[in-house]
């Protein structure tokens, strides 16, 4: 887990101390130096994709939504709370292409009756994702 990887490190450095002589404080520091730049690689791309995942719930499938594919721009369902610039960091970071604008549309919760029971359905927020020219995302 990235959060509690400081307290491994410090019990690292703890079981470094005991060693008495030299050469063996020297191999226990090149020891700790290369698990830890692999942990950091590993956190670092393992994070950047549950925060990718986290903001993108899933493509938005219709028949404009196939239209515009041609036209190399791409519907998602998004997190409400996000704002543009996470967005595009994460369709960049799911799907490897370079995004070159976001638009972002709010859809509103509709009222829904069935029989007697009126409720609502959900909203939601779609974002229209055009990328660069040439590249393609493989959505089904």
């Amino acid at each position: 887990m990235a959060l509690l990887d400081f307290l491994k490190r410090k019990e690292e450095v703890k079981k470094a101390k005991p060693a008495k002589t030299a050469e063996k404080v020297s191999t226990a520091k090149k020891a700790e130096k290369k698990p830890v730049a692999v942990e950091t690689k590993k956190t670092e791309k393992s994070g950047a994709k549950g925060f990718s995942y986290a903001i993108v719930k899933e493509p938005h499938i219709s028949e404009k939504a196939t239209y515009l594919a041609e036209v190399n721009q791409y519907i998602f369902k998004v997190n409400s709370n996000t704002n543009k610039s996470e967005i595009k960091k994460s369709i960049e970071g799911i799907y490897g292409v370079n995004v070159l604008s976001v638009n972002i549309i709010k859809i509103p919760h509709k009222k829904r009756r069935i029989g007697k029971t009126e409720g609502f359905r959900k909203g939601y927020t779609k974002a229209v994702v055009k990328i660069k020219e040439g590249q393609k995302i493989e959505i089904l």
